[in-house]
């Protein structure tokens, strides 16, 4: 198993920042990285979902919602074509520091037979795009 993992201190409490997250129909007014999302935040749930890095390759993928803590995690898997080749479980965490300050961390797990070759592409591109994310959820949240 192979893990990217970002973070950032947003000065927001956890439920607002959780209100952004969840808001999917926003995604594409601020968010660089997932671009475009739609499906219901509840486990098991189907999702569609378009991320494109800036500067990189664009993806349609269609996970299912296999956790949900409001105010705390949203975290989905997906697969291309069957198990095994490439899968990936993407996890949100809102973690609360104070009343009106977080941590937010965006993780993900890669498996498969595929990912030792795809490795260079997604630590370069992926990463960056956890990272434009968390920035413009920090932005967005703290209502700058």
């Amino acid at each position: 198993m192979t893990e990217l993992s970002t973070e950032i201190e947003i000065d927001a409490p956890a439920d607002r920042v959780w209100k952004e997250l969840m808001d999917f129909g926003a995604y594409p007014e601020w968010n660089p990285f997932v671009r475009e999302i739609s499906g219901k935040p509840e486990v098991g749930a189907a999702l569609s979902v378009y991320i494109k890095p800036e500067d990189g390759m664009g993806a349609k993928l269609a996970p299912a919602v296999v956790k949900v803590t409001e105010n705390r995690l949203f975290a989905w898997k997906g697969k291309f074509g069957i198990s095994g080749i490439f899968d990936g479980q993407h996890e949100f965490h809102i973690e609360p520091i104070a009343d009106d300050k977080v941590r937010f961390v965006q993780r993900e797990e890669f498996s498969g037979i595929l990912v030792p070759i795809l490795w260079p592409m997604l630590k370069k591109n992926t990463q960056r795009g956890f990272e434009d994310m968390n920035r413009a959820l920090k932005k967005r949240a703290e209502g700058n």
